[in-house]
């Protein structure tokens, strides 16, 4: 594939590498001092198009990508309310896009296991479940996208929480996120089920980047000559 990597910080910087070493090509490197380079003539230079960038400038990015025909893989967070607009105009124009809070295998599959101890746990009003994230301190958005994943997913099972909040909750029905930004923490992700007799507690803790890069990339070769809307639970083949 030729990719153009939209974000060429430590993340843009991780997926090179990988993709590079799978045989890859990067022929488009975009960050904040080379924005203006962000046009039709250089992305029909690539196969594919890789951003990570932040909350105010993902959505730009996205759409312009779309709109040139270039397939995107997009792991931006902090923008998802702009979501259901690339979703369509996508669709429109009969483009290709993948969109995920976390692009790690691993974080897909502890995904996979919050969804069903939150099945199991929805009988059990007397554990108290709340979530904490862990995150460097350049991270530009609290709670995490892949928190806000998680505590969605708790949501869809346990009827009885009807909102997150960044907060300790104060209400039954507040599911509570806390976030804390610790340098070097690439990322972790706890949920605690509390009770007065015990806790249950599954952890995902990320060591570095390279399995959040190495899904991008993996996604960026599914994504290759399709059309249409596409989560990593199609590239991983989840059901």
């Amino acid at each position: 594939m030729k990719i153009a990597l939209i974000g060429y910080g430590k993340m843009g910087q991780a997926i090179e590498k990988v993709a590079v070493s799978k045989g890859h090509e990067i022929v488009l490197k975009i960050d904040a001092n080379n924005a203006h380079e962000l046009n039709a003539a250089s992305l029909q230079k690539a196969d594919i198009a890789i951003e990570f960038t932040g909350p105010h400038s993902a959505f730009n990015n996205v759409m312009h990508c779309i709109n040139c025909g270039i397939p995107v893989v997009c792991g931006s967070t902090g923008w998802l309310e702009q979501l259901p607009t690339v979703e369509a105009t996508c669709l429109q124009q009969k483009a290709a896009f993948i969109y995920a809070s976390n692009f790690s295998i691993g974080v897909n599959l502890f995904f996979e296991l919050n969804k069903y101890l939150a099945y199991l746990m929805q009988q059990y009003p007397e554990y108290e479940v709340s979530l904490t994230e862990i995150h460097h301190t350049q991270k530009r958005d609290a709670p995490s996208g892949t928190a806000i994943s998680l505590a969605e997913q708790i949501m869809q099972k346990i009827t009885a929480k009807k909102k997150w909040v960044n907060n300790t909750a104060h209400q039954p029905d507040e599911l509570s996120i806390v976030s804390e930004r610790i340098d070097p923490a690439p990322g972790t992700h706890k949920i605690l089920y509390h009770s007065e007799i015990d806790d249950i507690e599954i952890i995902h803790t990320a060591h570095n980047r390279m399995g959040f890069a190495g899904g991008a990339v993996l996604a960026a070769e599914f994504l290759i000559g399709k059309q249409g809307i596409f989560a990593m639970k199609d590239v991983l083949g989840f059901e």
